[in-house]
């Protein structure tokens, strides 16, 4: 028995017997086995965003810390090559990528979109002075109402990837006029069978559990297992729609814009992480 059976017969729909497979004794992911075992004893049913201290905690250690230090980097050099003024970054979270970038390439004019009320609120106290725009709201919310608003930039780190494949396509596409350009920054997570697939959640998950110490159990019951299951289990809650670099540059180009590229922005213990760039609305930032 092995960590891979349980999550097979998770996909199966069958939790008890992942508890079964779980509870063999085994030497392969330690970390893994713990923390997927008392996450299925317990509730099981929450959203990640339902623990925002979990999400925090998972951005602020580990990988995520050289991951997030490149990120405000690629983000700020958007700003600066494009002389942006105006930019609305989807899925801010509580900030951790925005605002090194904007330290070190102010935007007079930032409207921050993020539907956790926490993660929205901290991001904007750590903002300051910052002139700041607050929605409140999902992605889609937000296009629904954009009116005729305009922004040099729209932007999103590691946030597109919540929306369903249907919904970032319509997403994207309600927004392309409103925006000069589009930075978007994900995962290259790439297609594997679904046998293949679980022994690299595995395998994966066990080094990312490793990179945090007093915090782990947090992170993994209020975010990794959260996430993990919804990539599995039927029915379930689903977190993540990942999918490989150029599928991105496709989905992007078939919604309407220009001069789509993508480049590999660092190394992550789940999968290595891009930075794409595009062209919206020809209004606006300087091309």
């Amino acid at each position: 028995m092995t960590v891979y059976d349980a999550l097979a017969a998770l996909a199966a729909g069958n939790p008890e017997q992942a508890r079964q497979e779980l509870t063999a004794p085994a030497p392969e992911h330690p970390l893994f086995r713990e923390a997927l075992t008392k996450y299925l004893d317990g509730d099981a049913s929450k959203s990640v965003y339902d623990q925002p201290a979990a999400f925090e905690a998972f951005i602020d250690g580990g990988g995520n810390i050289p991951l997030y230090e490149a990120v405000s980097a690629a983000l700020a050099n958007q700003y600066r090559v494009h002389g942006v003024k105006s930019l609305v970054d989807i899925g801010c979270g509580n900030g951790r990528a925005l605002v090194p970038a904007l330290a070190e390439t102010p935007v007079p004019a930032v409207t921050l979109v993020e539907p956790s009320q926490a993660l929205l609120d901290t991001a904007a106290g750590r903002l300051g002075d910052q002139r700041v725009t607050l929605a409140p709201m999902t992605g889609d919310a937000f296009v629904a109402g954009i009116g005729d608003a305009h922004f040099d930039l729209g932007e999103s780190t590691f946030a597109l990837h919540t929306m369903s494949h249907e919904d970032r396509s319509a997403f994207l596409s309600a927004l392309r006029p409103h925006v000069g350009r589009f930075v978007a920054i994900e995962f290259d997570v790439a297609e594997e069978s679904p046998a293949d697939r679980r022994r690299t959640l595995a395998d994966t998950f066990e080094r990312g559990l490793a990179e945090y110490d007093t915090d782990r159990d947090l992170v993994a019951q209020g975010f990794l297992m959260p996430v993990l299951t919804g990539q599995l289990e039927p029915g379930a809650k689903r977190n993540t729609y990942e999918q490989p670099m150029p599928a991105w540059v496709e989905q992007f180009s078939a919604c309407g814009y220009h001069d789509v590229r993508a480049e590999v922005l660092i190394d992550y213990w789940a999968a290595p992480s891009f930075v794409l760039t595009a062209r919206g609305a020809r209004q606006g930032v300087t091309e």
